[in-house]
This record gives structure tokens, sequence and C-alpha cells, in this order.
């Protein structure tokens, strides 16, 4: 049974991410969303009433996966007991084809505009590509890598087309079979340039591995630290990480044992672990988990970690929900420079506003639902 982690199609993805689909669209989602009109609501600071979701399309869609995650116990301490880290995004790239910054540009007179276009909107955040469309990857991928070299910052991309992508169904599509996967990844890696690139490569490909047989999970590994040898050789400046679910999943042994199994442990692969995307686990948490993990994987001194803090502000819920639950909040602000040892990144990978599937259609921006992210 699954009870953990990222089903990117249906609930609640990327934490923080954007996710760059083609025009026809992820696989598990027949059409594109429709796009209701966003009520006038109450002036600011008054929080508004619930309402519809209001969603925005744009010329290139970019809808977020959503990923379910583990029941997350009650948090030991919140982020709002500590001081809130306020760095700079430094050099990390907004990209410009977001369904936070389309809302935001269709919708100047909606009460809620100020408050998501400077604590959302403003902020870089990861593209996804979802969806398996191995003829429009390469010049998608390089259309992002293109953007950021040429403003000299560095943008995060998410594969994630790894075929049984979850456990229970809810993220369906990806590619046919792990052959097809490898000639996807191929095409992704050509995409990439030469300027500096973070790669979160496939979140739940590691973590969630309990359904599959031994066979297959060695299969996948196998396909994954190819990914990873091929996406470090097409761009020797390519960061890859990979997938360390987050601190209320797997104990650090067992996460690290698949992790060197799936290639994490080789500089040719991999620098490091990724955790907490599209989940809600406190920084604090994530930074002392992501350690255990790595102290376990062994590998070279310089291996690190990457957190998904785009909606970790509260911590996780007491009860365990997944599903665009209430009461949550934005997390620290994207940054490269964390000031924290073997911790290279907090990244927003899940876009936050961006729907498990519970506040609106799974990943598609939901106006309410980010709004109260960032009030």
């Amino acid at each position: 049974m699954v009870v953990a982690a990222s089903l990117v199609v249906a609930a609640g993805a990327v934490a923080g991410v954007l996710a760059a689909f083609d025009d026809r669209r992820a696989s598990n989602e027949a059409a594109p969303p429709e796009v209701s009109a966003s009520p006038r609501l109450a002036p600011l600071p008054a929080v508004p009433s619930p309402s519809a979701p209001a969603t925005a399309g744009s010329a290139s869609p970019s809808s977020s996966p959503s990923v379910r995650r583990t029941p997350s116990p009650a948090p030991s301490r919140t982020e709002k007991q500590r001081k809130r880290t306020t760095a700079a995004a430094g050099r990390l790239y907004r990209h410009p084809d977001s369904q936070v910054l389309a809302w935001v540009r269709s919708h100047s007179g909606d009460p809620r505009h100020a408050v998501i276009a400077s604590r959302i909107a403003e902020q870089p955040a990861a593209v996804w590509f979802a969806d398996y469309s191995p003829d429009a990857v390469t010049a998608r991928v390089a259309a992002v890598t293109s953007g950021g070299a040429a403003l000299g910052r560095v943008p995060v991309v998410v594969p994630y087309a790894i075929p049984g992508r979850d456990c229970g169904g809810h993220s369906r599509g990806g590619a046919p079979d792990l052959h097809a996967y490898d000639a996807w990844i191929d095409r992704f890696a050509a995409g990439l340039g030469s300027g500096e690139v973070i790669v979160v490569l496939e979140p739940d490909s590691v973590a969630q591995t309990e359904c599959l047989s031994a066979g297959d999970r060695a299969d996948r590994f196998a396909s994954l630290a190819r990914a990873g040898r091929v996406l470090k050789s097409a761009n020797p400046r390519a960061r890859v990480y990979f997938d360390a679910g987050h601190s209320g999943w797997n104990a650090p042994g067992t996460q690290a044992a698949w992790l060197r199994q799936a290639g994490a442990a080789s500089p040719e692969s991999s620098d490091g672990i990724f955790s907490n995307v599209s989940n809600f686990h406190t920084t604090a948490d994530e930074v002392a988990y992501d350690r255990r993990v790595l102290d376990a994987l062994g590998g070279p001194a310089g291996l690190g970690a990457v957190i998904d803090t785009s909606r970790n502000g509260n911590g996780a819920p007491a009860d365990g929900e997944w599903c665009d639950p209430s009461g949550r909040r934005l997390g620290r602000t994207p940054t490269l420079s964390t000031g924290e040892s073997r911790i290279d990144a907090y990244l927003w990978v899940k876009l936050p506003g961006e729907s498990d599937g519970c506040k609106g259609r799974p990943g598609t921006f939901t106006a309410s639902y980010a709004y109260d992210l960032a009030s």
C-alpha cells in the first residue's frame, strides 16, 4: 500500500514546481483544465472566503505534477518557531512560462494579486518534464537551460517520466518501459546545454519502490544510474540529485542502501540527494535527515543535498494529510546559499498554489490555495 510519496500528477507535486508540459499536456490528463474566472474578493489584508479554483492557461502549459507522500507525523518543531531565513534567491532562474505568472499577468485587478505576485510569482522554481514526448523534449529542455544561461542564472529541471512512477497508480504516465525511458533521457540530456543546471532526477523513483519486485527494482536502479551518467556526461556542469524521499518516510539506512544501488554514491552519476519534494516537513528535520542519509550512503565527500522548501513553513500536518492540507505556509526562499554544511540549496520544486488535487484539478494553479499559503 502506498502511504507516502509524491504522486506527481494527482496530488501535490513537486512542492513549488513549474511543470513544463507540451500542448497535449501530461498523459494522465485528457484535456487542459477549464479556466474559471477569479472571483472578486474583499480587499487585502482580509482573507478571501473559499472560492472555486481559479486557473489560468498559457500558451506553454505548465501544470505541476502532483505528488502523494507518506502520512506525516506531527512535526517536532515548526518553521515559525525559528527565525525565518530571508536569503535572496541568488542565481537561481525563474522560468517565464508558469501558471502562476500567467495568472498574475491576467488578474491584475484581483485583490489577491499583490500577495501572490510578490511572494510566489517572483520566486524561481523548478520546471517539470512530466510527459513522455521524446520528439519534443530536447528542444523544451534547451529552451529552459538556454534561458537561464542567457541571464547567468541556474535553472532547476525535473525529469519525471520513469515507468511505473508511483506504486498506487495516481501518477499514470511516463515512458512505456525502461528501454524507452533510457532513450528519452538521452534526448533530455541533449537539451542541457553547457551552463550550470540542477537536475532533480525522478521524484519517488527510489523512495517509493516497495511495490516493485526485486528484479524490477534492480532494473529501475540500473536505469537511474545510467540516467545520472548520461546527464553529467552531456553537461559536466549539471548537478544531478537523486530521490531520498523525506524525513517522515524510509529510515536513512534503508534509503541510502537503495540510493547506492541507483548510482547516487558515484561521482560519475550524482552530486547527491534531494528530499521533501511536494511535502511539508520542516527544513530542520530535512537537514538532519539528509545528513544521516548522506552519512549512510558514503561516496565522495562532496555529495550534498537539496531540499524542497516551497510549502513547509508550518511543517507537516499532524494527521498526515498530503492533499492540499490546510494551515500550511510558504517555506524558505529558494537559494543556493543555505549556510548549512552539505545542504547545497533550498529549492521550490513544487510551485506553491499548484494543487495536489483537492483544492483544484491536480497540477493546476489555484489562486485561493496560493493566497492561503502566502498570507
